[in-house]
């Protein structure tokens, strides 16, 4: 038996799991109908942990009604309510006069069968201040990572990292053994975490603080998904637990009181409760729950449903992975399919369809014969993250349709501020400028002001959000090759794309559906104009130092582009400095396609050529000698052209970058930021560091070709010959295919496996004297990133194909 004390954190308002908590604290949804915090009452006196607190905030008398003073449970329960939210680290902070000892901290809606005394153990015997509960996690970018020594002891700490950032898969479950002097660098009643205020503190003051890695079952009750998993885990007998119910047969278990007719089929395993009325005729598959006191009609048909107490179900009732929370009813033929939720108190007339993924608030009702396609009232997107690796992307009307985008919008101009300023614009499409004005309605519906560009490019609206002194802004653009498919871009106010932080707060506000509303005095008109590319050329020549020279030695360019819009806007700003302009647009942007224009620049005598993205924002650069610039080389031209102009100093450059960097930069006297390798990350930086130059010529391709030109006329000098005075480096690139679930434990080995010296900055930069090799998680596919770096290109092939084959090795030996 245990001799502490324990706190269980309950004051969660569960916003990813509504509408199951619209109506209920997080701890007290039911799991297998028993609220969950009840088994993790019964774990802890089954350890004889008997006298427990429980800090509250919302909804705490639902919880209290429930447990009462805890003699029903065997132990003693001490409530501590939080006024307002205190953070995890305060609310037990808040229940300081019952810490008088070591104790222990779990939470009230997470799902455990842990042996504390084997966690307990451990504490002593590192003779530990603080043990934090870790669980293997083989996806774990929506926990907390701990990295721990061989010893076991804590070294750092990441936040829902990003899978450059995921160096192990040990996660914070939440559950910590305490010595309750940690608390002291707090005062009562002061708002604190845990994992981001308390245990970074601990450790930078070196307090023993040690990571138990248990092996026993932990689920963190967090969205739909996870509450369903934990139901078909317990279901198929993965982790034990009491239930309320008796096991009949294998893999079947009925309550009391419960009736059920001869001709119902039953496929385990099931979960019946008490009092339940099932007709003849219904088919109760595999993993499903029914709650207490519950009427299921003739030839219903039920799979890995999870219903609630005193649920309602008429004739010929289809459900597929659904739940049903308590006291709705069901009318004849309604058909709920996989992932869809009915909240509380709910009514769904005859032959009513809820589509996937669709969740419907408590006491709604929904008529008969009615398709729900949309979250009814509220909407929710559960776990599922809105953004990729620099943008929203989808398909128009299908991922991303008006609603969706309205949405967006106040979500946005909810987080950016409730009285701020919006720069919107969009490419030539109709589909682009449908988002638009969906996102526009949005936007204004929280009394936000918009200022609209009409068509423009990205690099335009970038320009705006600094020109009009905006809070931040959006540019919508399609694909020249597939008009449906749409991309989205959020911009803050320095004009860079948004972080992961602001990223987090908007998928908040979407998700929740927490954004702000204005009274329709508040809601203001569009600010349209329509001439905005002038304005954008106006002060693009205002950035030139040489313009009449450039007017004078009158160069030749050959500019090509899949987008007609931006080759116009490239001829009218570069005709408008003098230059002799030739354009090709483009139907595909390939190998076959530069080569073209690369002969067209030698055969022509063009001085240089150029081939501008779609959205404006980047360049492939030809010179006279038709030569086509990678990208790592361009950017070192950039820089190369900064320092010698004198108009750049601080250099910014993402984590992959060339190392030579820092030599060019050495000689010339300025200073390298490394960033990581995303692009809100390091946009962010270069308009932190005020490197205007930098992002000119490297992000807004159109002005940025003026500035080349700017530069070229100014030394006299060809783009070729520049490009004969950039440094030799040796640089590859590759890619090698790893499953989702193996990214956490590929580059935890090798960063414990390796002899070579590591960064884990992003991802695992391995290094030695003759050069360097980065192996990185990529965002959005199943593969790691390898790029390399040696003296010599042989070397810079061997390292990338040594850690090609380590990884492979790696995933074999699973």
């Amino acid at each position: 038996m245990i001799e502490i004390k324990a706190v269980i954190m309950s004051g969660g308002k569960g916003t990813r799991l509504r509408p199951l908590t619209c109506n209920i604290p997080k701890p007290m949804v039911p799991i297998m109908n028993k609220p969950v915090m009840e088994y993790s009452v019964n774990l802890l006196k089954s350890y004889g942990i008997e006298d427990i607190a429980v800090t509250l905030h919302y909804m705490p008398s639902s919880i209290i009604d429930y447990f009462g003073n805890g003699e029903q449970f065997g132990v003693k329960m001490n409530y501590y309510i939080e006024e307002s939210p205190l953070g995890t680290g305060g609310s037990v902070k808040n229940a300081e006069e019952f810490l008088d000892s070591t104790f222990l901290v779990v939470s009230g809606d997470a799902f455990t069968n842990m042996d504390f005394q084997k966690a307990l153990d451990f504490h002593k015997k590192k003779k530990s201040k603080a043990t934090l509960v870790l669980k293997r996690e083989p996806i774990p970018l929506e926990y907390g990572v701990v990295i721990t020594d061989e010893n076991g002891r804590i070294t750092r700490f990441l936040e829902k990292p990003s899978w450059g950032e995921v160096f192990s898969d040990t996660i914070n479950t939440g559950i910590y053994i305490l010595e309750p002097e940690v608390l002291d660098y707090y005062k009562k009643g002061e708002n604190f975490d845990f994992s981001k205020d308390l245990f970074p503190r601990l450790l930078k003051d070196n307090v023993p603080m040690y990571g138990y890695v248990t092996e026993e079952y932990w689920n963190d009750i967090g969205d739909i998904n996870s509450y369903i998993k934990t139901h078909e885990d317990l279901l198929n007998k993965r982790v034990h637990a009491d239930f309320k119910s008796e096991e009949i047969e294998d893999g079947i278990w009925v309550g009391d009181g419960t009736l059920i007719e001869r001709g119902v089929q039953i496929i385990p395993p099931v979960y019946i409760g008490k009092n339940c009325i099932i007709k003849n005729g219904t088919v109760l598959d595999s993993d499903t729950v029914i709650g207490d006191n519950s009427y299921i009609d003739n030839n219903c048909s039920l799979k890995r449903t999870i219903m609630w107490d005193t649920v309602f179900l008429s004739k010929d009732v289809e459900t597929r992975k659904a739940i049903i929370c308590d006291s709705v009813q069901i009318k004849d033929h309604v058909k709920l399919f996989e992932g869809s939720v009915i909240g509380s108190s709910s009514t769904v007339l005859k032959r009513a369809v809820v589509s996937p993924n669709i969740k419907i608030w408590p006491h709604k009702l929904i008529e008969e014969n009615t398709k729900v396609n949309e979250n009814l009232v509220w909407g929710s997107k559960v776990s599922k993250n809105i953004f990729g690796s620099r943008n929203i992307g989808g398909n128009i009307n299908i991922d991303i349709n008006p609603e969706f985008a309205t949405r967006l919008g106040s979500s946005y101009a909810t987080v950016v501020s409730k009285d701020g300023v919006v720069i919107v614009s969009s490419d030539e499409h109709n589909s682009s400028k449908l988002v638009k004005n969906s996102l526009v309605s949005g936007i204004l519906s929280t009394g936000a002001k918009v200022i609209d560009i009409s068509d423009a490019t990205l690099p335009m609206c970038r320009f705006a959000v600094r020109y009009f002194s905006g809070n931040g802004g959006i540019h919508i653009s399609s694909n020249s090759n597939d008009k449906n498919m749409i991309q989205i871009e959020l911009i803050n106010k320095s004009g860079a794309n948004i972080d992961r932080n602001f990223e987090r707060k908007i998928e908040n506000a979407f998700s929740s559906e927490g954004f702000t509303r204005c009274n329709g005095d508040r809601i203001e008109d569009v600010t349209r104009i329509y001439s905005f590319s002038s304005m954008y050329i106006r002060e693009g020549r205002k950035l030139l130092k040489n313009e009449s020279t450039i007017k004078r030695e009158n160069p030749k360019v050959m500019i090509s582009s899949i987008s007609g819009k931006i080759l116009l806007l490239a001829r009218k700003y570069l005709e408008s400095i003098g230059c002799q302009v030739t354009s090709r647009q483009l139907e595909n942007a390939g190998e076959s396609e530069l080569k073209a224009i690369s002969r067209e620049v030698v055969e022509g005598s063009f001085d240089l050529g150029l081939f501008y993205s779609e959205n404006g924002e980047n360049m492939t650069l030809i010179d006279d000698k038709g030569n086509v610039m990678d990208r790592e080389k361009f950017s070192l031209l950039s820089i190369l052209m900064g320092l010698k102009s004198g108009e750049l100093d601080k250099i910014v450059v993402p984590y992959n970058f060339p190392r030579v960097v820092e030599d060019l930069v050495r000689d010339y006297g300025g200073k390298v930021y490394l960033t990581k390798t995303n692009l809100a990350d390091l946009l962010n930086e270069i308009f932190k560091q005020g490197s205007i130059y930098q992002y000119i010529i490297n992000f807004d391709a159109i002005l940025g070709t003026g500035k080349i030109l700017d530069y070229l006329v100014s030394y006299k000098i060809k783009l070729s010959d520049l490009i004969e005075q950039l440094p030799v480096y040796y640089y590859v690139k590759g890619q090698v295919k790893c499953p989702w679930e193996e990214k956490g434990r590929i580059l935890r080995y090798i960063i414990e496996n390796d002899d070579n010296p590591i960064e884990t900055v992003e991802g695992a930069r391995i290094v030695n004297d003759k050069g360097w090799v980065l192996i990185l998680p990529d965002n959005e596919k199943p593969i790691f990133n390898i790029y390399a770096e040696g003296f010599s290109e042989e070397y810079a092939e061997e390292l990338s194909n040594l850690y090609y084959e380590k990884i492979n090795e790696i995933l074999s030996e699973r």
